[in-house]
């Protein structure tokens, strides 16, 4: 048992499972965060461009006869999934290329800085001008 237990500390503690669970954590923000911009910002302003248009209330009655109510299909509360989910999906491609330009910017001054030589080639060259020098 308590080599089981050793192994499974080990398991629990190495990098990426660490990693991971910070991962799922900020993720799960993150989530809250896009969620919150589709349904508290976007999807109003999208409302008000489209004229208050909203899926949720669309449904089906199928089955019924006399008084046996049928079973409601309710697609619009799907259809509003869907269009929540293209929404979402949208705003984390536009945050994701957003962040991409700006690491590849912060690449591009990385490699603007002209590299020093190595301390081995300026030796080289001293002893070069000193030898020109003595001719």
């Amino acid at each position: 048992m308590k080599k089981f237990i050793q192994e499974f500390k080990a398991f629990a503690m190495k990098g990426n499972v660490v990693d991971l669970a910070v991962a799922v954590v900020i993720g799960g923000a993150f989530g809250k965060i896009v969620s919150s911009l589709v349904a508290d910002i976007i999807t109003p302003l999208l409302g008000i461009i489209l004229g208050g248009v909203d899926f949720t209330g669309l449904a089906k009655t199928v089955g019924a006869s006399g008084d046996d109510a049928g079973v409601s299909i309710t697609y619009g509360i799907f259809l509003q999934n869907v269009f929540d989910f293209l929404i979402i999906a949208f705003v984390i491609f536009l945050a994701i290329k957003a962040l991409s330009k700006l690491q590849s910017k912060e690449e591009e001054k990385k490699e603007e800085k002209p590299k020093a030589d190595p301390e081995d080639i300026v030796l080289l060259r001293e002893i070069r001008d000193a030898l020109k020098k003595q001719k």
